[in-house]
């Protein structure tokens, strides 16, 4: 049965190549995660079952190839089978959903001295970023293979020099240790006693310079006590799972009732430190609500816009602290394993995809 890998599909939608990539999996499965642009037909139990009409119906472009997708890669099989036999040029996407986890597109946006490359992990809704000026780059909270970033830098003639990570990392194996080895970057995290390996400590008010550009650290914990927001020139706000375009980071991992209440009074200060920033200052958050798309449009917005949407939150501690109790969604099924892995900077060998498949679950819902 012919089938289409990972990288082939993301090359064929970065480019813009005409492709219908056709979801079969259950309503449930989908409303989890999904690949921008998709199709869906909620035919994967008539497939599974071996109903060779499972597809009968369904009507598809014809002038251009179909790539099928299921959770595991399997039963999309069967569907590309049934749309060969119709003539169709059509492929199952190798190790389906899980696989594409891994996939990832980018925008960018020049900000005065700094240009932002915004590295999106879209089958996770992972952010990361590439920022450089004068050619001398930071990349904060990489989240996919080190090579990415080395080609991303390499593209545009810049060198990695610093590698952040916002926090501890419960939703993506943290790939920033790795790349700092691989660059010889200089590894610097927030001031903390979680990890245990070699690092810069990088605490509230400490700064550092790349190019024409000065990058601050801000503490912001609740997330996790050591959750540090970064300040470039200014004008950009890099706040990992502190704060999102429309939400909040939960305060719970690997915490009691007891502590995620006190976490959660910490994230109410740390929010409104952040608010108290200039109101056109950009925001960067570490993560997407929704799969990015191919379209090369940066997930951000104005500081101001965010404080509008959230600042009704924050009229209140208590009232912040019942509201984010009340909406945590449901606990990631690896972070331990996630979490004990980034403390020690382990990266597993072989298929990470099963660790770390699924939507990221980092933030309140709104």
């Amino acid at each position: 049965m012919k089938q289409i890998d990972v990288d082939t599909l993301r090359d064929w939608l970065e480019n813009g190549r005409p492709v219908t990539v056709l979801d079969i999996r259950n309503s449930e499965d989908r409303a989890q995660w999904s690949i921008p642009g998709s199709m869906h037909l909620n035919a994967y139990a008539a497939l599974k079952s071996g109903d060779p009409k499972a597809l009968l119906q369904v009507e598809l472009p014809a002038d251009r190839p179909v790539v099928t997708i299921c959770n595991a890669g399997v039963v999309s099989q069967v569907a590309a089978e049934q749309l060969s036999q119709r003539g169709m040029d059509a492929a199952a996407l190798a190790g389906g959903m899980k696989s594409w986890s891994l996939a990832w597109n980018t925008a960018e946006l020049p900000l005065g001295d700094v240009t932002v490359v915004q590295v999106r992990r879209t089958g996770k809704g992972c952010l990361s970023y590439l920022l450089a000026s004068d050619s001398q780059a930071v990349v904060i909270d990489a989240s996919l293979n080190p090579t990415v970033y080395l080609h991303l830098a390499g593209q545009r003639g810049w060198a990695i020099r610093y590698v952040l990570d916002t926090h501890v990392h419960a939703d993506h194996l943290s790939r920033s240790r790795a790349l700092a080895e691989m660059t010889g970057a200089a590894l610097l995290l927030p001031r903390q006693n979680r990890v245990r390996f070699a690092f810069q400590a990088f605490q509230d008010g400490d700064t550092l310079a790349f190019g024409n550009a000065t990058l601050r650290a801000i503490a912001t914990p609740g997330h996790t006590d050591e959750s540090t927001s970064y300040l470039v020139n200014g004008q950009a706000l890099f706040t990992g799972d502190t704060l999102f375009l429309a939400t909040v980071g939960r305060p719970d991992l690997k915490a009691s009732r007891t502590e995620a209440e006190d976490r959660a009074r910490t994230l109410f200060q740390s929010l409104r430190h952040l608010l108290e920033l200039s109101g056109p200052t950009i925001v960067f958050p570490g993560h997407a609500s929704e799969p990015p798309a191919f379209d090369t449009r940066p997930i951000c917005d104005e500081l101001g816009r965010v404080s509008s949407r959230i600042g009704a939150w924050l009229r209140s501690e208590d009232a912040f602290v019942r509201t984010i109790l009340d909406r945590i969604p449901p606990t990631p099924p690896n972070y331990l394993k996630i979490v004990e892995l980034n403390e020690t900077g382990a990266l597993p060998e072989g298929d990470v995809t099963d660790l770390e498949a699924g939507a990221n679950r980092c933030a309140v819902a709104y």
